[in-house]
């Protein structure tokens, strides 16, 4: 197996960026005889950090690994800071079209991965989570299917407040700078609703999607409310709960029957 940090200069944010990689690419032969992932050619998924995390993450605090040798498929860590990877028209502010158009275009060069949408997926949890959902949904061509756990919609309650009154970890100049005028929001693509209304109106393939969410969690009911927005506009869905808080115990939990549906479906 290969474990690499890739230090590269992005033209979307305008720095050298971290990335981390696993790659299971050394099982022994009767592993691989054994295992019919291996009759295929190597997938790729991409992990998405949440709030305050980094690129490390998901390699350090899951199974990930492990499942990646188990369905044979690459992991790539991007770093998304706290941009709810997001575009922003500030310079080096185009996170989105880092995670959804650069790095992709970047590994696949570089590595010879395959590039083709049935062969590659992003997911990713709390900020992460909504910022697969929203990549995919913008990127459907590339993605063709993205799994959300414990993902931040908030959107709708900025949208009717003004703020996310109820939250204690940003504040309101965080929130303006991230989101930008709140009369603009609705329909920009900040907005997933407004991503996945324009692709339905063009007639544009939906990625399958897989969102999970805690029955303990704080964001149980903004993952319901999106939830039945895609249910009403007939969007491929996979949703789960079961009891679990905002945490890696319940992240942990909820991987690998999302990469068996990723993987397998």
């Amino acid at each position: 197996m290969a474990l690499l940090n890739i230090n590269f200069l992005s033209q979307s944010l305008c720095r050298i960026t971290t990335v981390q990689m696993f790659i299971p690419n050394d099982l022994n032969p009767e592993e691989r005889r054994e295992n019919l992932h291996y009759n295929r050619p190597l997938k790729v998924l991409y992990l998405l950090h949440g709030y305050s995390g980094n690129y490390t993450d998901w390699i350090q605090g899951t199974a990930i690994c492990n499942l990646a040798k188990k369905y044979n498929f690459a992991v790539v860590c991007p770093s998304g800071d706290n941009s709810f990877y997001f575009d922003q028209e500030m310079t080096g502010g185009k996170y989105r079209t880092f995670v959804g158009e650069e790095l992709p275009s970047y590994i696949s060069k570089v590595f010879g991965f395959s590039s083709r949408r049935e062969d590659t997926f992003i997911g990713g949890l709390s900020m992460g989570g909504f910022g697969a959902v929203c990549t995919a949904l913008k990127y459907p061509e590339t993605f063709s299917k993205a799994i959300g756990f414990s993902s931040a919609f908030v959107i709708n309650e900025i949208l009717m407040n003004g703020k996310r009154v109820t939250s204690t970890e940003t504040n309101q100049a965080f929130q303006d700078h991230i989101y930008g005028p709140l009369e603009k929001l609705k329909k920009s693509e900040k907005n997933p609703a407004a991503l996945l209304s324009g692709l339905l109106e063009k007639g544009k393939p939906v990625p399958d999607l897989y969102l999970a969410c805690g029955t303990e969690d704080y964001l149980l009911e903004n993952n319901r409310e999106f939830r039945d927005f895609l249910k009403l506009h007939n969007v491929p869905l996979v949703y789960v709960e079961f009891p679990g808080e905002h945490n890696w115990d319940f992240w942990n939990r909820a991987l690998e029957p999302a990469v068996k549906w990723m993987m397998e479906g």
